[in-house]
């Protein structure tokens, strides 16, 4: 399955929810870093059916953005129950990004 848009109209039925663990890649269209990981989140997002993905672009989803005190991106955040279980700031190898799951 492709990563879902995640906005603030669809985060509590995609994210808070889901009954499955949510990776989020908080992301904006003119960061490198971001561009790097993107196809990573894609390709895991593709590959594993048992997590939900979802991108939150930081420049159309401000309020999303601030309730998770993003203050660098990419960041990416792990989220279980409704809760955020890890996070982490800057752009990841995919191993390291599997491993936060």
């Amino acid at each position: 399955m492709a990563a879902l848009t995640i906005n603030k109209e669809n985060f509590q039925r995609e994210v808070m929810e889901s009954d499955k663990p949510v990776l989020l890649d908080f992301w904006a269209s003119w960061c490198g870093p971001c561009r790097m990981v993107g196809p990573v989140i894609e390709e895991i997002a593709q590959e594993r059916s048992d997590i939900k993905v979802g991108k939150i672009n930081v420049d159309e989803q401000q309020e999303l953005a601030s309730a998770f005190r993003v203050m660098s991106i990419p960041t990416l955040v792990v989220m279980k129950g409704g809760k955020v279980v890890k996070q982490s700031a800057g752009a990841r190898p995919k191993a390291q990004i599997l491993s936060m799951l």
